[in-house]
C-alpha cells in the first residue's frame, strides 16, 4: 500500500525550490529545478521512512493557515 505525503514546496531568493514534508519533521530537500525537486523528495521520504522504519515519527499534517498583521 503507497502512503502519501504533504510536502510544502517554497521557492527561495536565488530560485532554489525547497520542499518540506511536515509529517517526517527534519525531511526536507532543496533543487534548482521542480522536476529534480519532486524527485530529490521523494528519495528523500524513502531514507527517511528507512531510518526511522519501526519508530513512530510521523505526525498528522492538520492544515495551513496564512495569518495577516
Amino acid at each position: 500500500m503507497k502512503k502519501e505525503f504533504t510536502v510544502i514546496i517554497e521557492q527561495d531568493e536565488e530560485g532554489y525550490f525547497v520542499s518540506d514534508v511536515p509529517e517526517l519533521p527534519g525531511c526536507h530537500t532543496q533543487a534548482k529545478s521542480m522536476d529534480a525537486l519532486l524527485e530529490r523528495t521523494r528519495e528523500a521520504i524513502a531514507l527517511y521512512l528507512e531510518v526511522h522504519k519501526g519508530r513512530r515519527t510521523r505526525t498528522n499534517l492538520v492544515g495551513v493557515q496564512r495569518i495577516a498583521l
